[in-house]
């Protein structure tokens, strides 16, 4: 039976914790942050939480 490929989609945007949660940055920090407020670009530095459905599919997705 072949291996399962990893989807390196999803193993660039998450980072799975220590205790098996998974953590992700939200969009829109890339890039045009001149015309964006204080408030919005202290946010993006903030480690957003995914949600308990997503979990499920992200580690299948990642060979967990």
């Amino acid at each position: 039976m072949p291996k399962q490929k990893t989807n390196k989609a999803v193993a660039k945007r998450v980072k799975i914790t220590g205790s098996g949660k998974i953590k992700r940055y939200g969009p829109g920090s890339g890039h045009l942050k001149s015309r964006k407020n204080n408030k919005q670009l202290r946010s993006f530095r903030k480690v957003k939480d995914v949600s308990k459905a997503f979990t499920k599919q992200a580690k299948r997705m990642l060979g967990m």
